[in-house]
């Protein structure tokens, strides 16, 4: 699972077709490695608060900023949770 911003091109064009590709890559988004493709699925309200839990759970002080802050600037529907399984 993963976590992004409401509103992002990723997010309307997943809502469209459901496919995606996902690679390893630095934390600026410089790629690692090849890309795979997978299908991808927007989560409700509920499977985003899950998303934003395990992000808390997995990166502790880091990961409860990061979701506390992004909350306080965009707002509780400002981000939203995506889930990717392989094609």
């Amino acid at each position: 699972m993963v976590w992004t911003v409401t509103d992002s091109g990723k997010v309307k064009r997943i809502r469209r077709t459901g496919r995606a590709e996902v690679a390893p890559c630095t934390f600026r988004g410089e790629p690692l490695g090849p890309s795979v493709p997978v299908q991808a699925d927007v989560l409700d309200a509920a499977g985003t608060d899950q998303v934003r839990d395990l992000i808390k759970r997995k990166y502790g002080l880091t990961g409860s900023l990061t979701v506390n802050l992004s909350r306080l600037r965009r707002g509780r529907n400002g981000t939203i949770g995506l889930r990717l399984t392989p094609a």
